[in-house]
């Protein structure tokens, strides 16, 4: 999937198309994780659409929740989505992140191959 540390850089133009596509796939990890975490607070949770938008943004970037789970089925929802909340958060950031960390490693092990360090 990546080039290997040998092959030259991958040009501007393609890292970006490459870029792009980790975007749209760790957006659609967001957009999931949000989307199970309202339906939870929305239906567990009894809470409106914009309260259960604002519960589930909250916990899943860490923050903590905003409203009271009333019932036990909210509760152990929300305590399982925080759980569930962290794993994703980390995956959407490793997954944005990941084609700027190898094109950085790969140009770094480039330069210590051009100075005739291996």
């Amino acid at each position: 999937m990546f080039e290997h540390h040998q092959t030259p850089l991958l040009s501007r133009k393609k890292f970006l198309a490459r870029q792009l596509r980790y975007t749209a796939f760790s957006l659609l990890i967001l957009t999931a994780s949000i989307g199970l975490g309202m339906a939870g607070y929305h239906y567990l949770g009894r809470l409106s659409w914009v309260d259960s938008f604002l519960n589930a943004s909250m916990i899943l970037t860490g923050m903590g929740p905003v409203d009271h789970m009333e019932t036990d089925a909210g509760k152990l929802f929300s305590a399982l989505y925080a759980l569930f909340s962290g794993i994703s958060f980390l995956t959407f950031v490793a997954v944005l992140f990941t084609p700027v960390y190898h094109r950085f490693l790969h140009k770094f092990h480039l330069t210590l191959g051009e100075t005739g360090r291996e």
